[in-house]
Order: structure tokens, then sequence, then C-alpha cells
């Protein structure tokens, strides 16, 4: 993810790869995003993303760099 500062505008969205279908569950900031994705559970954590204008990234992975 090439935006990494806490104050850049991102979108939290939850995959669903049964249905097929994204969900939105915020347009904040990066802090916002983390703070909420911490709040899910594990199973939905698994298909939490955040973009910026400019990358996606899978929330899992950013939790192992």
């Amino acid at each position: 993810m090439r935006t990494t500062y806490s104050d850049a505008t991102v979108r939290l969205y939850f995959l669903d790869s049964d249905a097929g279908a994204a969900q939105t569950l915020l347009y904040g900031t990066l802090t916002e995003a983390m703070a909420l994705a911490e709040q899910q559970p594990e199973e939905v954590q698994a298909g939490l993303f955040l973009a910026t204008d400019n990358d996606v990234v899978a929330y899992l992975d950013l939790l192992e760099s």
C-alpha cells in the first residue's frame, strides 16, 4: 500500500466471496479504518480490504508487515 500516513482517506470494505459482493463499512481515515477493522470478528477480518486512490490491500496483510 503506497499511501501509509494515518490521515490518508481510505475505503474499508468486506468482500463476500460467497455472494461475490463488496460491502463498504467505512469511508474515512486509515486510522479510523484500522480501528473499525480490529473490532470485527476474525472471519470478517479475513475478507476486509482497504482501498486508497492508488492501491488496494487486504487488512490482514497490513498486520503482517
